[in-house]
């Protein structure tokens, strides 16, 4: 099952945008605008952004920032909690706020690995068969509950997360720029869930918890909810659409530009070995995890306006980083220690270095 969000037409707004950092420029245009200027518009927008998405998710600041984190490094999320947080919530305002294409895939026990990458069809008028191509093939896709599915449906994701492109009866197919999963799940706890295979979490950049909001948060999120007219749903109509799929690709090219001095990178490297000698983790993270890191800090210090990556933006995205790539000892787990504890401790020992 899946639905399709046509294209909204772009609104115009007050915060620049990077529209100008990629378009060519005429033979008399000026020079183009210095890196420091780019940089400067491009974390304007991204803030713009991040201020947009607040307006329909309520208490949820953090993980707003890990979402915008990831779309910036061109990584796919893997959002965790209960029911009624607001996981769909924030992807549906995410799509609102995006000018290119959204599907959505309803994850459940009889969905088929065809229904999500797509399938040949025997067309009677030509004699052929022809690709009809499945709703992966978009800019933004929201996985929903995707651990309601068996692991076969959920390993169709594998290819396209990795290589951004499906394999259709022997034919490889690239998907649109930029691409992006946004997965849901319910804790695995939850009757009726499937575990995600391994090698698609690692494929995920980051995994995130979305916990209850504070009470003064869930208050201000009640009074609004109960005004709407649509129920018990906040409407994401109002928000404006503040990004086209070239302004993300302009954002993620702006990012991966920005400086990283080279004990940084080296912080980055250690903390991912740790995790495979910490005691209490019986699997450690592998390269995949030194590379988010990286990116992850680069999308960071775009995001709070840095000329550079600081030891701090690692650091800052280091447990949604790694929470899934590792696996917490039994002895551990019988006592009540969670992944997030261990890495916190690990993220405390091991030394950053002072720029």
């Amino acid at each position: 099952m899946s639905e399709h969000t046509p294209e909204q037409p772009s609104t115009p707004i007050d915060e620049p945008t990077t529209a100008s950092l990629i378009a060519p420029a005429p033979a008399a245009a000026p020079p183009a605008a210095n890196p420091a200027v780019q940089r400067q518009r491009a974390s304007q927008l991204a803030q713009a952004l991040r201020l947009e998405l607040q307006k329909a998710l309520i208490g949820q600041n953090a993980v707003i920032d890990d979402v915008l984190t990831a779309l910036i490094a061109g990584g796919h999320v893997l959002i965790e909690g209960v029911p009624g947080l607001g996981k769909t919530l924030l992807v549906r305002a995410l799509a609102r706020c995006f000018g290119g294409e959204f599907a959505r895939i309803q994850f459940t026990p009889d969905l088929m690995p065809s229904d999500v990458t797509g399938h040949a069809v025997y067309d009677l008028q030509s004699e052929q068969f022809k690709l009809r191509k499945g709703p992966v093939f978009t800019n933004l896709l929201l996985a929903d509950e995707i651990n309601r599915a068996p692991a076969k449906t959920q390993a169709a994701l594998l290819e396209v997360m990795q290589e951004r492109q499906v394999t259709l009866e022997g034919r490889p197919l690239a998907v649109p720029l930029p691409f992006m999963v946004l997965a849901t799940q319910n804790p695995i706890e939850q009757e009726g869930t499937y575990p995600l295979p391994e090698a698609e979490l690692d494929r995920f950049m980051l995994k995130l918890r979305m916990d209850y909001p504070a009470q003064d948060e869930e208050l201000s999120m009640v009074r609004q909810v109960t005004r709407s007219s649509k129920a018990d749903m906040l409407d994401v109509a109002p928000l404006r659409t503040l990004l086209q799929a070239k302004d993300i690709l302009a954002l993620q090219k702006i990012a991966s530009d920005l400086p990283l001095d080279e004990q940084v990178l080296d912080y980055a490297v250690r903390l991912a070995r740790a995790t495979r000698t910490w005691p209490g983790l019986t699997i450690g993270a592998g390269p995949r995890a030194s590379i988010a890191l990286v990116r992850g800090g680069r999308a960071r210090a775009l995001l709070r306006g840095g000329d550079f990556v600081l030891p701090d933006d690692i650091k800052g995205c280091a447990l949604a980083v790694l929470r899934h790539r590792v696996r917490l000892a039994p002895e551990l787990d019988i006592e009540g220690l969670s992944v997030d504890q261990v890495l916190q401790q690990l993220l405390a020992q091991v030394p950053a270095p002072r720029l």
